[in-house]
């Protein structure tokens, strides 16, 4: 756990925390590390929600699957960021995602139940723990909310359009990298893939944007 000590003192869960402190906490928690390879599930859906994760190295990808097995992609997470916090805290019986390792990853994973639940040692440092994690739930909110602005959107041209701008405003400028690969940002705004392309070559025809892969830039 040492080795990860950089990246966790920068997690949002952790802020404000000294580092001699969060090596107590960590313990106090029964956190526990845990590796898996590239595609490995971390959580299935349909499984109690009860961890909460956060990424040491590598990274996970947070989906869902509806009854036609159509994937919809909400979100990617990062080194340093947490996932199934939401759910951890509301202790659903069934996760209604699931979590698969983008690429090979450490993940931490800590009981919610240890963190809403202050031990008998009554550690000062756990109050700012859980001021963190309504912390983290509350931002979580927020992206959701600006998922739903872009799903909400009738077609596929004002789906793409209102993600790239969004994205733009975030990054501060018209040139950015999005986290997703064609598949995977049909996934995200819930349209086909086919239908999406054909979109994203008809605005650059257009001179609306210019799109390399990965890569965007507002015209």
């Amino acid at each position: 756990m040492i080795k990860y000590m950089e990246i966790l003192k920068k997690c949002p869960l952790f802020e404000g925390i000294q580092e001699n402190d969060l090596q107590k906490m960590l313990h106090c928690l029964g956190a526990k590390q845990a590796s898996f390879d590239k595609k490995y599930t971390v959580f299935s859906e349909g499984s109690k929600a009860k961890y909460i994760g956060i990424v040491l190295s590598g990274s996970v990808q947070v989906s869902q699957v509806d009854y036609y097995g159509n994937r919809s992609i909400l979100t990617n997470v990062h080194t340093g960021e947490v996932f199934a916090e939401a759910f951890a805290c509301a202790s659903v019986e069934a996760l209604p995602v699931s979590v698969i390792a983008n690429e090979a990853s450490e993940i931490l994973l800590i009981d919610c139940a240890h963190i809403l639940h202050t031990c008998q040692n009554g550690c000062g440092f756990h109050h700012q723990l859980i001021y963190n994690l309504m912390k983290d739930l509350a931002k979580k909110t927020i992206q959701f909310h600006e998922r739903v602005e872009v799903t909400s959107k009738r077609t596929t041209r004002e789906k793409l359009m209102t993600y790239l701008m969004l994205c733009a405003k975030k990054e501060g400028k018209n040139s950015f990298e999005i986290p997703f690969d064609r598949q995977e940002l049909a996934d995200y705004l819930e349209v086909e893939r086919s239908g999406l392309s054909s979109e994203i070559g008809k605005l650059q025809r257009e001179g609306v944007l210019y799109s390399r892969k990965k890569q965007f830039r507002l015209l």
